[in-house]
């Protein structure tokens, strides 16, 4: 069992110092636009990732007029009581404790307190571009398995020095062959435990995708998912050889698991070019309703699950079937914002669902 009891927020975007604290299973966050409804949902998301979901930058974060701000939660995880906190120093500095202990790697608390987070920009994943499908599965893998973050980490890093190398030998009119061989050697060892992680991951993933999105569209509709990966018919190695010309002529590394791609297809079309607004919000909820029920199984847990202003456009019926799949028939605690609190306790009303409303 994992469960947030409190949250409290010091210089945190538009709070100065605010504790919030929940007793239910479900809880409902209401206001208008602009209160900070998704700030707290941010914040918690923070606890869980040591970092904010909406944002690239901590520093964006600090309430106007501060320098830097300090998350802390309280959890129950197992039935043991836990405290995470995230402080933003006024040097810039980020740290992550545990039970005031400091991380000295934060990635060694990904995975402790799964979450799973459903936004009304998280529509990119469907029609934005490769890097933030190959995003989504990163950090669904990296909740799953420690390695397979570490391996991640590690891929990027080389990634980063070959692409300097190769700038650098294109500036200077050198090329070392000895060190672009090893800078090849070092890329392929992550980067074939990453494709094999995701090509495994993914033959039972994505048909549990395409189900869910049936039950969710209520129809059966002509829609494929694929991952798209070149190391499918060539190695690493042999496929980083076939490039060496063009990685030189551009600068960067041109192929790799860096270029991976989920496709969608609907009728053997590319889905976000012909789906409608309905079926590509159908598709979004299919991806994270399986990413949470394969964490759930995965880690024996119930991640936290963050829904942000997400029944804008939906009809009264899919707005009922999506709170029953995530209110009732999952066992993590759900924390949901609306501008709407009458709707929303008349649909959480309707569901026999445990919960309780903040109202900002």
């Amino acid at each position: 069992m994992l469960a947030l009891h409190s949250i409290s927020l010091l210089q945190f975007k538009n709070y100065t110092n605010r504790t919030f604290t929940f007793n239910k299973k479900v809880i409902g966050i209401c206001g208008q636009n602009g209160v900070g409804k998704t700030n707290i949902l941010d914040a918690i998301h923070y606890l869980c990732f040591t970092k904010s979901y909406f944002s690239n930058s901590d520093v964006v974060n600090v309430q106007h007029g501060f320098k830097g701000f300090r998350i802390e939660g309280h959890f129950n995880l197992n039935g043991k009581e836990e405290t995470a906190t995230c402080i933003l120093r006024e040097n810039n500095k980020k740290e992550f404790l545990l039970d005031k202990e400091p991380y000295d790697k934060f990635s060694r608390h990904i995975g402790r307190y799964p979450c799973v987070v459903i936004a009304p920009d998280d529509a990119i994943l469907i029609t934005g571009g490769s890097e933030e499908r190959r995003s989504f599965l990163d950090a669904l893998l990296s909740q799953l398995d420690a390695e397979y973050l570490q391996q991640l980490i590690t891929y990027n890093k080389i990634l980063q020095q070959r692409n300097s190398f190769l700038k650098a030998a294109a500036e200077s009119g050198r090329l070392n062959e000895d060190l672009l061989k090893i800078f090849n050697e070092q890329l392929t060892t992550p980067g074939n435990y990453i494709f094999e992680k995701r090509s495994h991951f993914l033959v039972s993933f994505l048909p549990r995708v395409k189900r869910l999105y049936s039950d969710i569209a209520q129809k059966e509709e002509d829609l494929s998912i694929l991952y798209d990966s070149k190391l499918f018919d060539i190695s690493f190695e042999a496929l980083l050889e076939s490039t060496r010309d063009k990685d030189l002529q551009l600068q960067r590394t041109t192929a790799g698991i860096h270029r991976d791609d989920i496709l969608f297809q609907l009728s053997n079309q590319p889905f976000k070019n012909i789906a409608s607004q309905g079926q590509r919000k159908s598709l979004l909820f299919a991806l994270k309703i399986t990413e949470l029920d394969v964490i759930t199984e995965e880690k024996k847990l119930s991640p936290i699950l963050l829904l942000d202003d997400v029944f804008e456009k939906l009809d009264e019926s899919r707005i009922t079937s999506l709170l029953e799949k995530v209110c009732i028939m999952n066992q993590g605690q759900v924390f949901i914002t609306d501008t709407n609190e009458e709707r929303l306790r008349s649909h959480l009303e309707k569901i026999k669902a445990e919960y309780e409303i903040i109202t900002l």
